[in-house]
């Protein structure tokens, strides 16, 4: 015990004096040790849930080569006498069963699983391959990410600008008609089913022809760029209002209630007496105070964007990381799925350590590593 005790004091005294001569470092630093380990427990987690997953890929692509064997032999006629395979096939069926467990290392426990595909990570840098498209999961994961990255930043950056004009001018606004009315909307938008209202969108597309019922092109940016980005900037428009007035409600209210917080505070009767302008005390002194409740809900603002697009991926047929992640869960790729999974969370994660540092550079009272 006493060796244990002198062993974290001697790890605990240098990290201290790291800690007073640079709080913020130290602070970034804790962050990136704590990410590590709940990407570590994250991916551990995942293994553990594909293995109580009844069946495997081996067996998905076992039953759909009996399938397709099943459908030939029907169709020309050749059947067996008693309908069935025979005790040889059997045989085989199960020896190749076994090859293929073996080949992809599905034979072994999935905590085996996961300490060698962490190993070939940070060891050779290796994200594995996919065990449907034997493709390199990285390659896959390139080719999507940016699609979604594109349409999660659009989406984000969007939402920030309006909620914080719409927040801002119905604070100044509060209690009227109009007020009230954009309240309820924002309200009713922000609690309606994100789900419903993508599918609303696609029916009203397929109807009436103005828009894509896809949101991407059928062509490459490399193709034509031009072209492209008109293309784009088309079939995404329809997929993106959905998100962006999904996400705008609950935004908009929450400034539009820091600012009303705000302006009930005793330092804006005391700007007020001093006869500074009722604009330079909402644009300079109130509403930079909204931003700390926003950077600090920014983080989960992507995150539930990135998890929101899931959904709209699927629908409208968008190639992005939330399609492949729902593509690899259903055919139970493993390599596939932990991998996306991981980079979908080691995003997020770096979003929060981004919005606790933006918010210390704006509010001067948040001092990291000070007692």
């Amino acid at each position: 015990m006493n060796i244990i005790k002198k062993s974290l004091y001697q790890i605990k005294r240098p990290w201290k004096a790291y800690k007073e001569k640079a709080p913020m470092a130290a602070f970034i630093t804790g962050r990136l040790i704590t990410m590590l380990v709940l990407l570590f427990l994250l991916g551990f987690s995942l293994f553990g849930l594909m293995e109580l997953a009844p069946g495997d890929i081996v067996d998905q692509m076992m039953s759909q080569q009996i399938m397709s064997s099943m459908d030939g032999s029907s169709s020309s006629g050749k059947m067996s006498e008693s309908g069935k395979a025979s005790d040889k096939d059997n045989i085989f069926n199960q020896k190749q069963v076994e090859q293929l467990r073996a080949e992809f290392g599905l034979d072994k426990p999935f905590y085996v699983q996961y300490f060698k595909w962490l190993n070939r990570v940070i060891l050779h840098h290796d994200l594995g391959t996919s065990l449907i498209s034997r493709a390199p999961v990285s390659f896959l994961i390139r080719s999507r990410i940016w699609n979604s990255v594109l349409l999660n930043l659009i989406s984000l950056v969007f939402i920030t600008l309006f909620s914080f004009f719409l927040g801002v001018y119905f604070s100044s606004k509060a209690g009227t008609n109009v007020d009230t009315a954009v309240t309820f909307f924002a309200l009713f938008f922000h609690a309606f089913p994100g789900l419903l209202l993508l599918i609303l969108a696609q029916l009203f597309a397929a109807v009436t022809g103005i828009f894509p019922v896809t949101a991407y092109p059928d062509f490459s940016f490399a193709d034509a760029p031009m072209r492209f980005t008109f293309s784009y900037t088309h079939h995404i428009f329809l997929p993106l209002l959905v998100s962006f007035v999904g996400g705008v409600g609950g935004t908009m209210r929450m400034i539009r209630a820091t600012m009303l917080d705000q302006m009930g505070m005793p330092y804006i009767f005391a700007l007020r007496a001093r006869g500074i302008s009722e604009k330079r005390v909402y644009l300079n002194h109130a509403f930079r105070n909204t931003l700390n409740p926003y950077i600090t809900g920014s983080a989960n603002l992507l995150a539930s964007l990135f998890s929101g697009s899931l959904v709209l991926e699927i629908i409208f047929a968008y190639p992005g990381i939330g399609r492949l992640m729902y593509e690899a869960v259903m055919q139970q790729d493993i390599n596939l799925v932990l991998a996306n999974s991981m980079f979908i969370s080691a995003l997020v994660l770096i979003g929060m350590i981004v919005s606790d540092i933006l918010l210390a550079l704006v509010d001067p009272r948040i001092r990291y590593g000070k007692e």
